[in-house]
């Protein structure tokens, strides 16, 4: 019997996760310029179309990835021990962000962010993965559904992760399961439609400059967890010293 090798990576995925990534960067940056009072006059994060509007849009892109990723992993394979295995990283992060998250905004701390979203998110897509075609209605179900059954009774706290409440939770990430596992379903059907045609619009080669992308998108968890303690350290280190 032989062992078998690695599983190839698909450039032009880990690249469109890059951009993701790297996008979040940016965003993340100007947020803790921001929080920390070096932009003036300061913005509003929360409020203004020009930031919440970024926000919806890598936050989209980021879902539709993971989908894209568990396409390709059911594609190739992947076993439930190895499934359980990635989403035990990915879960354990999230802890991490919650308990750090805690200790910088003890008021508004995140307790279901994006990795929170993420982790429950591919346990559903990869139960619903079989549905192929009908993954597109079920998406479209799960967009629609916090439009037509928001209710205050998920306004507890409890249940606040559903994504039904009426009102946003004072939190500093919030990604609740509605709608955004509509995107991540679209994304799994896509990528299941391009396997399906043999791939090639996702396993291309991808230009020179784009490399780094796809290197950045192939770390984008360790990324994920530790840029912002670096970029919140240094300024914090800069204006300390300034």
């Amino acid at each position: 019997m032989t062992t078998p090798g690695p599983r190839p990576r698909l450039d032009r995925v880990d690249a469109l996760r890059g951009v993701a990534i790297a996008w979040m960067a940016g965003f993340h940056l100007c947020f803790d310029l921001n929080h920390l009072g070096f932009w003036v006059p300061r913005q509003a994060f929360t409020h203004d179309p020009f930031w919440t509007g970024q926000r919806t849009a890598i936050v989209s892109l980021f879902l539709f990835c993971a989908g894209l990723a568990q396409a390709i992993a059911l594609h190739q394979g992947q076993t439930w021990p190895r499934f359980w295995k990635r989403w035990a990283q990915i879960a354990g992060c999230a802890v991490l962000v919650s308990a750090g998250s805690a200790w910088m905004f003890p008021r508004s701390w995140i307790f279901f962010g994006v990795l929170h979203g993420i982790a429950v998110m591919l346990v559903i897509a990869r139960v619903a993965a079989p549905l192929r075609s009908g993954l597109w209605l079920l998406g479209a179900g799960a967009l629609a559904l916090p439009v037509l059954g928001a209710h205050p009774m998920f306004d507890a706290p409890a249940l606040q992760w559903l994504g039904l409440a009426t009102r946003k939770p004072v939190t500093e990430d919030y990604v609740p399961l509605l709608p955004w596992l509509g995107v991540m379903l679209w994304g799994l059907a896509a990528g299941q439609m391009l396997l399906a045609r043999g791939g090639g619009a996702m396993a291309g080669p991808v230009p020179r400059a784009a490399s780094p992308l796809a290197l950045l998108g192939r770390w984008s968890l360790s990324f994920y967890m530790l840029h912002q303690p670096l970029f919140i350290g240094a300024l914090m280190l800069y204006k300390a010293v300034r």
